[in-house]
């Protein structure tokens, strides 16, 4: 384990440094505050500190300061070693951030019981952080498929469809409706489901941008976020998706078995909101399964073929997320 031995005294430096290396520690060692900071800026810091109180350039309690006010989930844990041994200098040191204090001249023994205890305190911490990022993992996502759940990828796309509006950049949404997904259940039992919907994510994770963000919208529906433009001169990102799961071939008990997908896809507009998109990949999603299944419906599109261009009688309304376009005769 490395400790970051910050000293200006030379003496006191060396000492330190020896007595680290006999108790199985990793010293690294700087003579300055100023020094000290720049190793902890870097990403394989020290997680354990024995800091002076009195050095050039930085003291220690700044040291202790800058490090509270990074507000850091995993922050380390500090020693402070001073000649000062005033109650007052103590609860200064303890506020500015430190974990710990010690006053020169100091018992080794007790500065190596000191440092054991940090140590356990950081690998108590680094127990909850953990533990943490399992819970906060297992709450964003969908436990069979692993993607973003219905509630992470809503929140996603609140996020993208702002920065989009910020930025002036272009954004899409698919909404993905695996074709009679209940089908493969009866016929080839839920396990097989479950295996197709597994294996339909990582298809779909596999041909996307790293930016590009896939979540389980619900059931066999699946809603992908992408800074692709939705038209379809964007492209053709939807075509060769829907195109790569209708090549997929997954393992049976006895053949494989193979599936397609419809996918609605709305593009951002300047007064697009969540719903808005959202309803409008939906009724681009019901179109396509109208039309036959396997295939891409472009929201735009949609509407431009169910009011005409030369037909000003007609009138494209959306009745609800899961309707189409319907078209009205005015008057009629």
């Amino acid at each position: 384990m490395k400790v970051l031995i910050a000293e200006d005294d030379s003496t006191s430096r060396r000492i330190l440094a020896a007595i680290m290396k006999k108790w199985g520690y990793d010293p690294v060692v700087t003579e300055d505050g100023q020094a000290a900071w720049d190793v902890l800026q870097q990403p394989d810091a020290p997680r354990l500190l024995l800091l002076d109180w009195n050095m050039p350039k930085m003291e220690g309690p700044e040291i202790c300061r800058r490090l509270k006010e990074q507000n850091v989930s995993n922050p380390p844990y500090v020693i402070l070693l001073t000649g000062r041994d005033n109650k007052g200098d103590i609860v200064l040191g303890l506020d500015a951030g430190a974990n710990d204090y010690m006053v020169k001249p100091y018992d080794p023994e007790e500065l190596q019981a000191r440092i054991r205890v940090g140590k356990r305190m950081l690998e108590l911490q680094a127990s909850l952080v953990e533990a943490h990022a399992a819970l906060t993992q297992l709450a964003m996502h969908d436990p069979l498929t692993g993607v973003l759940n219905r509630r992470a990828i809503l929140e996603r796309l609140a996020d993208e469809l702002e920065r989009a509006k910020r930025e002036k950049g272009g954004l899409s949404i698919g909404m993905f409706d695996l074709d009679l997904f209940k089908k493969i259940n009866d016929t080839h039992g839920h396990q097989m489901g479950d295996q197709v919907l597994v294996s339909f994510a990582r298809c779909i994770e596999g041909k996307i941008r790293k930016y590009d963000c896939l979540g389980r919208y619900g059931g066999e529906e699946f809603l992908l976020i992408s800074t692709v433009p939705g038209n379809s001169t964007g492209g053709k990102l939807y075509e060769r998706l829907c195109e790569q799961v209708a090549a997929m071939e997954i393992a049976g008990e006895s053949v494989p078995v193979s599936v397609t997908v419809s996918i609605g896809v709305a593009a951002v507009k300047k007064d697009s909101t969540v719903d808005s998109l959202l309803a409008a990949a939906d009724a681009a999603l019901y179109r396509a399964k109208a039309e036959g299944r396997n295939r891409v419906v472009y929201a735009d599109e949609c509407l431009s073929r169910d009011i005409g261009e030369s037909r000003p009688d007609l009138q494209c309304t959306l009745a609800g997320s899961r309707q189409a376009c319907i078209v009205e005769v005015a008057g009629a």
